[in-house]
């Protein structure tokens, strides 16, 4: 078992979530909202206004998301769904635990597998940075579901 953070399309109300309830792909566990303790930053970028992750701990923001507890099977979906590792990478960052279902409580700090990419082109770096994501929100950038594409 390994604990996910996620941080856009794959949020609860995001339109990707489906794929954590199905469990064909394997087992996934709600157990809590968090942040990311070290400012990364968010950005909706490409053609299908796809939120991204750039690995450049230190710029941006604390970003806000989900923390899942996986299965191995899961972990192995999410790397293909994900495209790890060739559009995002997979890596451990500590996340700040908001709150808690279970043990552990809010302030707590976890270590979170997270699919960031460190492969993006630099101007992505200068796009708007966002706290969190929400593919109906503000910023008008809607998101093209993998369906349409």
């Amino acid at each position: 078992m390994a604990l996910v953070f996620v941080y856009g399309t794959l949020k609860r109300g995001q339109p990707n979530h489906k794929v954590l309830l199905d469990s064909a792909n394997g087992s996934a566990a709600f157990r809590g909202q968090g942040r990311t303790a070290e400012p990364f930053p968010l950005v909706i970028a490409g053609e299908h206004n796809i939120p991204w992750l750039l690995h450049l701990p230190g710029r941006g923001h604390h970003v806000a998301g989900e923390i899942y507890r996986v299965d191995e099977q899961m972990l192995r979906f999410l790397d293909d769904f994900e495209g790890c590792p060739h559009m995002y990478q997979r890596t451990a960052v500590p996340v700040e635990v908001l709150t808690w279902e279970g043990e552990g409580s809010p302030g707590d700090r976890v270590q979170c597998f997270v699919y960031s990419t460190a492969t993006s082109p630099p101007e992505w770096a200068h796009l708007p940075h966002h706290k969190s994501y929400d593919a109906q929100g503000p910023h008008g950038l809607r998101y093209n579901p993998r369906e349409n594409r």
